[in-house]
């Protein structure tokens, strides 16, 4: 049986620059974070140094998974030996929680972007049918994340309410992205917390949070590499508070500082968890 994630829990994203760094934490000391996180296309069949470095952290902390391909919103027909592969990985390393995008990223080849889907009831169907059959496939249930995007294809409903749907139609699980939440929000004109209230708390397994680069008032960029704003740290705060506290990962692809000044950014995750959990001890229900 996978043991979940604890609902107070932070992680750190788990990036081959990390790990001579992660590697060099006393054992003996409390780790600075509950679990990492990876996408497991960049560390299937990996072996050598990098993959003895990925088995040694495996053994001492809980993997997330976080995929980047399946391409869930595509035309394609999902690649089942992938999936396959990605299943063995899930169970060798007893990974408690798998995520994907809510986007497509594949058009007979990799298009290695996260692209947005026309927001309509097609869609919806199309989608939710790649969700279940991955489900399947995986013999678990997964969550999707939404995504930032800056073209918005055709729209026939708002994105929280294509969200709403896709989850129903799917039965599946959603990794609420809140730097996302931010970016669009500001990109697209919507009210932020007017979005993040019309998500679907029970689904809800997990949050990411990010840094992302200002490149007007109008138009924010989802890097992954920049420190989180004040205001979506803000955002996640308000987000424990409607939704309750959830494991949260912080997310960070390049421009890497020390790895203490990252550590910095997943402590404050725990002491807004535990501000949240003392205001409101119910929101806890694991």
């Amino acid at each position: 049986m996978i043991s979940r994630l604890p609902d107070a829990s932070a992680g750190l994203g788990l990036r081959r620059v990390l790990l001579d760094a992660l590697q060099a934490l006393p054992a003996e000391a409390p780790p600075p974070f509950d679990f990492l996180e990876c996408a497991p296309e960049n560390w299937i069949g990996v072996g050598g140094k990098f993959g003895a470095a990925f088995d040694a952290l495996a053994a001492r902390h809980p993997i997330a998974c976080h995929g980047l391909s399946l391409s869930l919103g595509g035309t394609a027909p999902l690649d089942e030996t992938f999936l396959a592969r990605v299943r063995r990985f899930l169970e060798r390393y007893q990974v408690p929680l798998y995520s994907e995008h809510l986007s497509y990223c594949a058009d007979d080849g990799q298009l290695y972007d996260l692209l947005p889907i026309p927001f309509t009831e097609e869609a919806v169907r199309h989608v939710a049918a790649r969700i279940r059959q991955v489900q399947d496939l995986l013999g678990r249930r997964i969550a999707v994340e939404n995504v930032s995007y800056y073209a918005a294809p055709y729209q026939a409903m708002p994105e929280a309410e294509f969200v709403n749907a896709v989850l129903a139609e799917a039965d599946c699980d959603l990794l609420l992205d809140v730097n996302n939440v931010f970016v669009n929000a500001i990109n697209h004109g919507y009210d932020a917390h007017g979005f993040l209230a019309r998500m679907p708390g029970a689904r809800i397994v997990g949050y990411h949070v990010a840094g992302h680069y200002d490149e007007a008032e109008d138009l924010k960029v989802d890097t992954h590499g920049a420190p989180v704003k004040d205001q979506v740290w803000a955002l996640l705060a308000e987000t424990y508070r409607l939704h309750g506290v959830r494991p949260t990962l912080l997310e960070r692809d390049f421009n890497f500082p020390p790895l203490p000044v990252l550590l910095d950014e997943v402590a404050a995750i725990r002491r807004l968890q535990r501000e949240a959990l003392a205001a409101a001890p119910q929101a806890a229900h694991g």
